[in-house]
């Protein structure tokens, strides 16, 4: 099947037997030429179906207007609500948005920076895959002059811009919540230890124990389960101990914290009397379960929007070097039922 030829102004011109400079001041509302040929040309370019190539016209002028995303995955409720405030603040600029998705994959989290280099975005906004193990194809973004802001999981080595939650204080929250609640041996399912977010979640379990005089033990420490499925496998090795915890902190993800509770009633373990629950992220589906799920809200639609502003404010004055800063979100710990022992 032949594909119809996109209609150019030399096509326009070739058709009224004019120059193609004078098609192109009249597409672009210049008044170098009369009235009488404008109206023309105009009728003409409507009846070929003429569309202005909005890349090429932004390219000449220095600017695609055009902003790629990375996200791991689509479909976890946070990093499509990133998207949403995203796509909101820079549809309000006349900023267009490329979303790629990395799918944890390292290299085709390389193949997306690649593919977005090569569409002249204007910046790359990327919360890296979870099996990240080094950063040339960031630098490489930096080093093509392309505005690079990282969000959620971060690079630290990287000096960008960067959006981030105070993952530390927020964990430590959670967790003094269970202790207060009654809790005596809390679990800790984490993520790789490679990513910032996940130690710095460590961190704040590790510093609530501590606040509370509870030691730390390594059988109740339960690395990389952060999925739903390796969430449930955590859960059955946890519970299957001599001494088995009444409580388990999912600071990875909801979907971990969904594997926790669907183990548990399996193996009729009454939540939250004899297990307490406690997830990360605040997933719509956290409010449906039974019991509902204890949760992290880290703002995710506010975290789009401020990386997009983020990104307009740093570049108001193209005549500065912007310089790299951190801004810290706040979480907020949603207590539901799944950690309610006491009225």
């Amino acid at each position: 099947m032949k594909t119809k030829k996109r209609t150019t102004i030399y096509d326009i011109a070739e058709k009224l037997n004019i120059t193609a400079s004078s098609v192109s001041r009249a597409l672009n509302n210049r008044n170098y030429v009369n009235e009488a040929t404008k109206q023309l040309i105009l009728k003409t370019a409507a009846e070929l179906n003429y569309k202005r190539n909005i890349l090429a016209s932004n390219l000449r002028m220095g600017k695609t207007k055009t902003i790629g995303v990375v996200v791991p995955r689509i479909n976890q409720n946070f990093f499509s609500n990133v998207i949403v405030g995203l796509e909101d603040a820079t549809y309000q600029q006349g900023y267009n948005l490329i979303i790629c998705q990395s799918n944890e994959s390292h290299e085709k989290e390389i193949q997306c920076i690649n593919t977005l280099i090569n569409q002249h975005v204007d910046c790359i906004v990327i919360s890296v895959s979870v099996d990240s193990n080094d950063y040339s194809h960031l630098q490489n973004v930096i080093d093509h002059g392309i505005q690079l802001i990282q969000f959620d999981r971060i690079i630290d080595e990287l000096e960008t811009l960067k959006v981030i939650n105070d993952n530390e204080q927020a964990s430590m929250e959670a967790v003094s919540h269970l202790i207060e609640q009654g809790y005596k041996r809390i679990a800790l399912l984490e993520g790789p230890q490679g990513l910032a977010i996940f130690s710095q979640r460590k961190a704040g379990y590790l510093k609530a124990l501590k606040k509370y005089h509870i030691a730390q033990e390594s059988e109740l420490i339960i690395e990389n389960a952060w999925t739903k499925e390796l969430g449930a496998q955590a859960t059955r090795k946890l519970l299957s101990l001599p001494n088995p915890p009444d409580a388990i902190f999912a600071s990875t993800s909801d979907f971990s914290a969904l594997g926790v509770l669907e183990v548990a009633n399996a193996m009729n373990i009454k939540v939250p009397t004899q297990l307490g629950i406690c997830g990360y992220a605040n997933e719509p589906f956290t409010e449906l379960t039974t019991p509902s799920i204890t949760t992290i809200d880290q703002f995710s639609v506010y975290m789009g929007k401020t990386i997009a502003n983020l990104y307009f404010q740093e570049n108001e004055n193209k005549e500065v070097v912007i310089t790299p800063k951190t801004i810290s979100i706040m979480p907020k710990l949603i207590v539901r039922s799944s950690t309610i022992k006491k009225g």
